[in-house]
């Protein structure tokens, strides 16, 4: 077994050639997994199966309705969409759903300014049972997704063994390289080792892969958005300093849109994503998406922080904090008391001195009036700070480090502030 992994660990350092300049802000776009899932059948549900009209549809969405323009160009397939493989041993899509083929498609992306990112999988199958991606076959499927003009690969990790694992996602790397194509590539790799060191090394994960998977797939529920939240936070000392430029941490899709969340928890979604720098991925409907689901997901201000140029991961800081309230209405009374505030807090630094702070409640009963201070969340500078609300656009001037201020942050919900110093105390505004 030693002598195996020596071997391993071998072959995946000559091939650390990732580097490919790709995603180096998170990359956002269109999936269309948690959605439309394994929908095959075109003959009862041509509109939603997965086939070649399904992605014409969402690539004209995402072109005429404002996405691309804000940062949101990959139309991503995934599962699904195997036929078999030729007498060459070539991968094909099926035939009858993608009656003009992948390079049809890709160039259709393309036409409309799109990138189009396509899935295999690490193994015999894929996870819904299609020819895998074999240790012998991965140089020809790099090759195949090239031709096809493919722009990302996301390569999932059923029907294999670590071993496997450990041999092919280095190689299909470096194969991906070879082809000379710029392709970004999506692992699942760690989220099938539990996501962990030592079990997984982050350090050299990031010089194999842009983006990977390091948890569980998300569910169209507010429990499923929660675990994956809390498994993040829990070992986020771990995950924060992995991500950067070219390489991501990914919590998988944004709900928002679908029907598991209400409006406070798809709001608060986005802005956890954010905060964490992870890829702004929709699975949704965006030919029936609301227009306030619309407005959450293309909000300026909260793409313009996710894709801060420093890629900075925040984290949490504060969690269930206990602060001093009021047992009555005013928080001046001087009958006070001690309780849990059920609200966290995290912060993700950006570009020229500004941050990005989310203030999460973890209640479910009513909104709650958060009392705090800069100094309290660390800001301890002499600077003085303008605060926007990413959600409403109302700002608040003049706050110092020990400036108080409360915030009504609604159950499931979030506050969410885009912070920036406008000058040091003792100096004129300019």
């Amino acid at each position: 077994m030693l002598l195996k992994t020596v071997l391993l660990l071998a072959l995946v350092s000559q091939v650390l050639v990732l580097e490919n300049g790709l995603l180096r802000k998170p990359p956002m776009g269109w999936l269309a997994w948690e959605r439309f899932r394994c929908n095959t059948d075109c003959n009862e549900d041509p509109k939603n199966c997965i086939s070649e009209r399904l992605f014409m549809e969402m690539a004209d969405r995402l072109a005429q309705d404002g996405w691309r323009d804000l940062g949101y160009e990959y139309l991503n397939i995934d599962d699904c969409w195997i036929g078999g493989r030729d007498a060459k041993g070539n991968l094909v899509p099926d035939p009858k759903r993608f009656p003009n083929g992948m390079a049809f498609l890709a160039d259709y992306a393309h036409s409309l300014g799109l990138k189009l990112g396509i899935y295999a999988d690490m193994g015999n199958f894929t996870c819904m049972g299609y020819p895998g991606t074999t240790l012998d076959k991965v140089v020809q499927d790099a090759q195949t997704f090239a031709k096809w003009k493919v722009d990302m690969l996301k390569l999932d990790g059923c029907f294999s063994t670590p071993e496997e694992r450990a041999e092919g996602y280095p190689k299909m790397a470096a194969a991906l390289n070879a082809t000379g194509r710029p392709i970004a590539f999506s692992c699942s790799w760690p989220a099938y080792e539990g996501g962990l060191p030592p079990e997984v090394n982050y350090t050299l994960l990031a010089d194999i892969c842009n983006l990977w998977r390091n948890y569980d797939d998300i569910e169209d529920s507010w429990s499923s958005v929660l675990s994956i939240l809390d498994w993040f936070v829990t070992h986020q000392d771990i995950l924060q300093p992995v991500a950067g430029p070219g390489h991501w941490n990914d919590p998988d899709m944004l709900l928002i849109g679908n029907f598991g969340l209400s409006f406070e928890q798809a709001r608060a979604q986005m802005a956890l994503w954010t905060v964490l720098a992870a890829p702004l991925f929709m699975s949704t409907d965006l030919r029936t998406i609301s227009a306030q689901n619309m407005d959450i997901l293309q909000n300026p201000l909260m793409i313009k922080i996710n894709q801060d140029p420093l890629g900075i991961q925040g984290h949490r800081i504060l969690k269930l904090h206990s602060v001093e309230v009021s047992t009555g209405s005013c928080f001046d009374c001087p009958s006070l008391a001690w309780e849990k505030s059920h609200i966290e807090v995290y912060v993700r630094p950006l570009a020229s001195e500004a941050s990005a702070i989310v203030f999460f409640s973890r209640r479910t009963d009513m909104p709650y009036p958060y009392r705090t201070s800069l100094a309290r969340l660390n800001f301890t500078s002499s600077k003085v700070y303008e605060a926007q609300n990413v959600y409403t656009g109302d700002i608040i001037s003049g706050l110092q480090d020990k400036t108080n201020f409360t915030l009504i942050i609604n159950p499931s919900g979030v506050v969410m502030w885009y912070l920036y110093p406008i000058r040091k105390l003792g100096t004129p505004q300019q």
